[in-house]
């Protein structure tokens, strides 16, 4: 039985080939789209479950409530914290501290390489399930100057993967270092929160750095290590929030007592599970991570634009149910059951969602390249890795066919034998529920189109946005690996006369993404305050176009400018002074006191305008600048005239090679850096852009079927209207009429949803756009514009047709 349904169901789709392209063509995009974006959600929701104790392993994080009341996290915590919880909490079975990720020049047997580096506890093996392919994971890390690289960079650096005992130059802050590779692991997983292309042994720090030694004492001192914890089976640690709260008072006892007269706490540490850190973005520090909302969102879109593909068959199914009213007929004439006739109208839906599927799948591989690009994650079709997918993808492909095909089902299946013998049927397309189905289409799509102008155009205006200092035009040198102070005096040398440059400048932490900060606390008239720190020279604020509105700028022939003078931001003037510009001058900032140390005092001598060096979805908070004494800045900015700065760009690399010809220069411009912060957003508006065209196709492509439908069937009434002197514009309004209509409605009805939905959105952002009524104009006419060239195109051709021709059968 089910071999003569297969039978009459290829027999049918090969009658109505155009119908049947249009099903298939349709759903097979919609499922392509659908699985390369499951793909990517399954891969987002999978990091770190490789981990074999992933679910005793939790990341050290602390929490304070900020000034609007939400509760901020941050990962990068003191380098004594992990030692610590492993020796006061009986229930942590291991404790592991993660330095974070830089880069270092390596000199391999194939000359010199740029690699990220970062540096881990003995343990850090017992923690996390990264395979070894040579070496001792127990002796890996004992040895300071132990290396451990992953399988690819071993290939680069010596041309095989056998290269433990090898040595390995390193260069530091001090210059190149000989480590002794101790171990070869495997690359690191996709879906893994911690990459590294070498890892090293904390212990090396305990040896060179002295200033990371000599903070273990000091808790308010962090350099933005991580700490993990393995924690013993059935320990309870996490929910003992008191305990947690008694250990952090314990070692920072000018909480303690801010505690004892506020009856509040400053902050209080929190155990977070290793298997919520890439999903969990309130936790500042480590690797990026991914905010959950918009995942889910992509798989929101991702089922609407199945959903279009799927209504894409139902309509045009209801709408050729005419054409074949006649044979369920004739079927249950001859005793065919309601039953059976049903089974037969699903299994061809079902075999047409088969063969979408399949044709659906080789889309997706085809296509995975530019979704990866798109997406910004390098992603495989694993079943083997994400097993899951194997379910998901069955279970559609079933769930889409019987859904698809069960109400034309149940329509067909449905039909007198009477009337339909007396050809007393017809439904073309045209009932209230194929209706309800093509207007939801079009809400889905008016709805994505109009989201995508809302994000493109918040973009553009970060983008755009005068951040209140200099961007275009700013070479920045990132000088890292160089000797930076005589560096930096030989820049300034060499190009300060050119024509082309408008300034030099040096700090000693860069602008833009991925940068990171420096700050301290201070304290406030008793309330504790991070404050951003950046180490300037003299040269900053007038090259960076940054304005005083108050007292003046650093002098390097003044002392005390070097020592314990100050310039600050508005911010911090107004909010945490309360103070007026002018009236900050000459006053003391306090440092928050310290564990064993005395509190220190700076002087304010001048104040600048805000200026926004982080996102613009927060506020500009509060920030100092510094000039210290021999100041050995990372990163220089030199500000060119416009126009091409190929020529300069030339100069500036010879004259690095003259200081630093082993090491290669490493550049880049100031406004891309900034531009990068909004990489996320971006992105996320090229997807959503590319689903609301696909959806629109989609949509347009089921129009175009239901448009040649209600045109064959009403090809006599055509024949009559033209004899009777209807013009060719007469027919096409009227067969175009009644689906525009749908439209406005989709349009009408979708508006204020996206309004609301995109409102939500920009509440994130601090600087935003106003989201305007002509956005959701525009967006309708497109809408309806699109819609009526499909429509209009298969109403000309019935409007063109001979009438002496379509009423010679009647």
């Amino acid at each position: 039985m089910l071999r003569h349904y297969l039978r009459i169901a290829v027999r049918n789709l090969a009658k109505q080939k155009t119908l049947t392209f249009i099903n298939i063509s349709g759903l097979s995009l919609g499922l392509a789209c659908f699985s390369l974006i499951l793909l990517f959600a399954v891969s987002e929701f999978s990091y770190d479950k490789f981990n074999q104790k992933a679910a005793q392993t939790y990341r050290m994080e602390v929490r304070y409530t900020r000034d609007d009341g939400q509760e901020q996290g941050s990962a990068g915590l003191n380098v004594g914290l992990g030692p610590a919880m492993k020796k006061e909490f009986p229930g942590v079975e291991e404790a592991v501290r993660l330095s974070v990720s830089q880069t270092y020049y390596m000199k391999g047997n194939n000359g010199l390489a740029h690699l990220s580096m970062c540096f881990a506890d003995p343990g850090f093996f017992s923690v996390f399930s990264y395979p070894l392919l040579a070496g001792n994971p127990r002796q890996a890390l004992t040895d300071p100057y132990a290396v451990i690289v992953t399988r690819s960079k071993a290939l680069q650096l010596f041309g095989t993967t056998d290269a433990v005992g090898k040595t390995l130059p390193i260069k530091t802050d001090s210059g190149f270092h000989l480590f002794a590779v101790s171990a070869v692991a495997e690359d690191m997983p996709l879906n893994a929160s911690i990459h590294f292309d070498c890892l090293g042994s904390y212990k090396y720090f305990e040896q060179t750095d002295t200033d990371r030694v000599k903070s273990i004492p000091n808790w308010n001192r962090t350099y933005g290590d991580q700490t993990f914890v393995l924690l013993r089976p059935g320990s309870r640690l996490p929910q003992q929030t008191a305990s947690l709260l008694q250990f952090r008072l314990r070692h920072f006892p000018e909480e303690a007592e801010s505690m004892h007269k506020t009856k509040k706490a400053t902050g209080h540490y929190v155990l977070q599970p290793l298997l919520s850190m890439h999903t969990d973005t309130s936790v500042e520090g480590g690797e990026t991570t991914t905010d959950p909302k918009n995942i889910w969102i992509l798989l929101g879109i991702a089922t609407g634009i199945v959903l279009i593909a799927s209504i894409n068959f139902t309509t045009l199914a209801i709408a050729r149910s005419a054409g074949r009213a006649r044979e369920v007929g004739v079927r249950k004439v001859v005793g065919g059951l309601r039953r059976q006739l049903i089974t037969q109208f699903l299994t061809e839906s079902v075999l047409l969602s088969l063969i979408s599927t399949v044709l659906g799948g080789v889309l997706a591989f085809i296509l995975l390249p530019w979704f990866s690009q798109l997406a910004g994650r390098t992603l495989h079709f694993s079943f083997a890795q994400y097993p899951q997918l194997t379910w998901m993808l069955v279970g559609l492909t079933l769930l889409v066919g019987l859904l698809a095909g069960s109400y034309p089902a149940a329509v067909l299946s449905g039909f007198n034998t009477v009337e339909v013998l007396k050809a007393r049927i017809r439904l073309g397309g045209s009932n209230i529920f194929t209706r309800g189905l093509v207007t939801f289409q079009f809400v889905l799509s008016i709805g994505l189109i109009i989201a995508t102008a809302v994000m493109i155009r918040q973009v553009n205006y970060m983008r755009s946005k005068d951040l209140g200092l200099i961007k275009e035009n700013t070479v920045v040198i990132h000088a890292d690996d160089a000797d930076r102070l005589i560096t930096y005096s030989f820049f300034r040398e060499e190009l300060t006369n050119e024509k082309q440059v408008l300034g030099i400048t040096a700090a000693g932490i860069g602008l833009g993404e991925g940068q990171g900060q420096m700050g301290g606390g201070y304290d406030f008239s008793g309330k504790k305050t991070a404050v951003i720190e950046y180490p300037v020279d003299e040269h900053f604020l007038p090259v960076m176009g940054l304005r005083l509105v108050a007292g003046r700028n650093f002098d390097p022939a003044i002392t005390s400018d070097t020592v314990g003078n100050i310039i600050v931001n508005e911010t911090l003037v107004r909010d945490n002074l309360g103070l007026a510009p002018a009236q900050a001058i000459g006053q003391q900032l306090k440092t928050a006191p310290r564990k064993g140390t005395a509190p220190q005092y700076k002087t304010i001598i001048g104040v600048v305008r805000d200026f926004n060096f982080e996102r613009l979805n927060k506020k500009v908070r509060a920030q100092l600048f510094l000039m210290p004494a021999n100041f050995a800045p990372s990163v220089f900015f030199i500000h060119l005239r416009a126009g091409d700065p190929t020529p300069m760009l030339d100069k500036i690399t010879a004259t690095w090679r003259q200081i630093s010809p082993d090491i290669p220069l490493h550049y880049s411009f100031l406004d891309e850096d900034l531009d990068r912060f909004y990489k996320s957003e971006a992105r996320w508006g090229n997807i959503i852009a590319c689903a609301g065209g696909i959806s629109i196709f989609l949509a347009c492509l089921g129009l175009f079927g239901l448009a040649a439908l209600s045109a064959a069937n009403r090809l006599k009434e055509i024949g009559i209207r033209k004899i009777l002197g209807a013009s060719t514009a007469t027919i096409i309004g009227l067969l175009t009429g009644g689906f525009l209509r749908l439209v406005v409605v989709a349009a009408v009805i979708a508006s204020p949803i996206a309004w609301m939905v995109m409102n939500k959105w920009l509440r994130d952002f601090a600087y935003r756009i106003d989201v305007g009524w002509w956005v959701f104009g525009i967006t309708a006419l497109l809408a309806m514009g699109i819609a009526f060239l499909t429509i209009a195109l298969q109403a000309w051709r019935a409007a063109r047709s001979n009438p002496v021709v379509n009423l010679r059968t009647e």
